[in-house]
């Protein structure tokens, strides 16, 4: 999977719905601009200058992409908003704007469109530089937020209340696993896999080598609210699934067996759209915030929300060490009331 701009359309629009990295980029390139309806507006001649092309190519460009630039805040200004927009460009003191005063409709841009305009020439040195820019700077804000890339699922208000649930229905799965499966401790270790591959087709320790996790670490430590909450349903279900098929054979079942039923079980029409939505957003976080690419999952790749990115790396979002000083402090309180 292309991880070029100038290719790459689920890249460019990731870049650009990353509304945390968007503040400073746009901070620190400080191109100037026009306060429109508050946004920072630019016209096609302001961007044909900064990207040092020629009007014709930004009107290729619009040409061949207007629906993403569209979605990106590329409009046409006409009667009402394009006099409001005149008046104000007549009377910026900071950015001169020339402007017909006899064109009837006006094509202008948001940052964000400008950007996308960027990621898209080719034949510019300046739009190059940008790109590069951008790019370091999104790399930068993942990182401070984040400080490990690995472990920004935990950054998410909803990783742990999830993991606590997690963690209770995973004992009554295992205690089930020595109830009624034979043999040894490496059966938790492949009925474990099985729900995994069931969920995402990964066992553990492909999951593992992909996010590049060290051996000290849990894997699921590195999961998803959504993707533990699947788990969990499935730590849920099993016991009573291996219970009546152990009561139904008078014996205990063998590890395939018990492999073999997990896979029926992650099988049933319940799952379906749950599966769908976990390997979808495991496999779009991934790509966009770690880096990673599942090649099992590739073809579940979609472009990140911007709500998904104030979930892991806005102000909502936290370290965890911080919700869990914050959920003790909660706890302190109630017992000493």
């Amino acid at each position: 999977m292309s991880k070029d701009l100038t290719t790459s359309t689920l890249r460019r629009q990731n870049v650009l719905n990353n509304s945390v990295a968007l503040k400073e980029i746009e901070e620190e390139l400080g191109f100037g601009s026009v306060k429109f309806n508050g946004m920072s507006i630019f016209t096609k001649s302001q961007i044909a200058k900064l990207l040092e092309v020629d009007e014709r190519t930004i009107d290729r460009v619009i040409s061949e992409h207007n629906a993403e630039l569209s979605n990106n805040g590329y409009q046409i200004l006409k009667s009402i908003e394009l006099k409001k927009f005149k008046d104000l460009a007549d009377v910026d003191d900071i950015y001169v704007v020339d402007i017909d005063p006899k064109v009837p409709q006006l094509g202008v841009f948001s940052f964000r469109a400008f950007l996308n305009i960027a990621m898209l020439i080719t034949n510019s040195d300046k739009a190059r530089v940008i790109r590069s820019r951008i790019l370091d700077i999104v790399t930068k804000v993942v990182l401070e937020k984040a400080g490990n890339k690995t472990f920004i699922n935990q950054r998410d208000e909803h990783f742990l209340p999830a993991a606590f649930q997690e963690e209770n229905y995973r004992k009554e799965f295992t205690s089930a696993l020595n109830k009624y499966v034979e043999g040894n401790q490496w059966k938790y270790k492949h009925c474990t896999d099985a729900v995994y591959k069931s969920i995402f087709q990964e066992k553990a320790a492909e999951y593992r080598k992909i996010l590049n996790i060290e051996s000290k670490h849990n894997v699921r430590d590195t999961f998803y609210a959504e993707v533990l909450n699947l788990i969990a349903s499935f730590e849920a279900g099993l016991p009573e699934e291996l219970q009546s098929e152990v009561e139904k054979l008078g014996r205990q079942l063998s590890v395939k067996e018990a492999t073999d039923l997990i896979e029926k079980f992650g099988q049933k029409s319940l799952f379906k759209p749950h599966i769908q939505d976990v390997r979808t957003k495991m496999a779009s976080r991934d790509y966009s915030l770690r880096d990673a690419i599942h090649d099992k999952l590739e073809a579940y790749i979609q472009t990140m929300p911007e709500s998904d990115y104030e979930r892991f790396l806005g102000e909502k979002s936290k370290a965890l060490e911080e919700r869990i000083k914050e959920s003790l402090d909660v706890y302190k309180r109630l017992r000493d009331r």
